[in-house]
């Protein structure tokens, strides 16, 4: 359904206005589940606006490396915004997920520690190393879960899946 909804958008769009309402007035995402989650691109385009217009909540993910900080306070900003704006009133940012670490490194340990340190903002316990299998698995068209199961990668996506539905 999620490749359906980003088709059914690109073709519906096309610098409409109200366009950033598309997900959300499409209505399917209201079918009998209890969560829906949609992987937007790293940028700041109109599916990730869609997205955040239809969501009652954002994970943040943040690469364990300097640059990311900056983008993840341009996306805290752009939550702020879509709240503001009336978008999106009952949008919150769930926590950030703290992505890509190796803690070999001096800069990965430091990084994780920095992001306790962004504001009152939930870190999740949950943390996703970086690793081979989360590379391989989109190009095989699946979620690691799928293509490499038995993995410490679909083990941490299970754990962050646990802590989702904990969190409420």
């Amino acid at each position: 359904p999620l490749f359906q909804a980003e088709d059914g958008i690109r073709d519906s769009v096309n610098g409409l206005v109200g366009s950033e309402m598309c997900i959300r007035d499409s209505g399917w995402a209201e079918k009998s589940h209890d969560y829906i989650v949609i992987d937007c691109p790293p940028t700041l385009g109109l599916l990730t606006i869609n997205s955040l217009v239809a969501a009652d909540g954002v994970i943040i993910p943040v690469q364990t490396q300097y640059y990311s900080l900056k983008g993840f306070r341009a996306l805290a900003n752009l939550v702020t915004q879509i709240q503001g704006k009336g978008l999106n009133p009952r949008l919150r940012i769930m926590g950030i997920l703290p992505t890509f670490y190796d803690g070999r490194t001096n800069l990965a340990k430091d990084m994780l520690a920095e992001l306790g340190e962004l504001g009152d903002f939930h870190v999740f316990e949950t943390v996703i190393k970086q690793t081979v299998r989360l590379g391989e698995a989109p190009l095989a068209g699946v979620p690691v879960t799928s293509y490499a199961n038995r993995s410490p990668a679909a083990a941490s996506y299970r754990a962050l899946a646990q802590e989702v539905i904990d969190l409420g």
